[in-house]
């Protein structure tokens, strides 16, 4: 059930991201939908071996490559799900650490 609010609490986090962000579109709320089941699911498959490989970059920048990896997984569901578009490198950095930012906030607020 937890999982299911956080997909939905990350679906409407990523439209408010498409809002403030240029370069970054989301079609509408079905495709925000997916874009977070994908998001989550890259996030618990792909992310962690991303985060082994880069270990020894990540430790170098104490940690500020992590964007950089964020930003890749936002990238990486852009490609896989249709409506949903980051235009560049830059959108895709600023849109993961809004959404970062927005779920932590979220989280502190509600419990999540």
């Amino acid at each position: 059930m937890q999982f299911l609010v956080h997909v939905v609490v990350t679906a409407g986090l990523l439209l408010i991201v498409a809002k403030v962000v240029n370069g970054f579109t989301i079609s509408n709320g079905q495709v925000a939908l997916i874009s977070a089941l994908v998001l989550g699911l890259a996030n618990a498959v792909v992310r962690p071996i991303l985060v082994f490989l880069t270990l020894p970059l990540t430790l170098l920048t104490l940690g500020l490559f992590l964007i950089v990896i964020n930003a890749a997984m936002l990238k990486l569901s852009a490609t896989m799900v249709a409506g949903f578009t980051i235009k560049g490198t830059m959108p895709a950095v600023v849109g993961a650490l809004l959404l970062t930012g927005l779920n932590i906030a979220v989280a502190a607020m509600f419990g999540i």
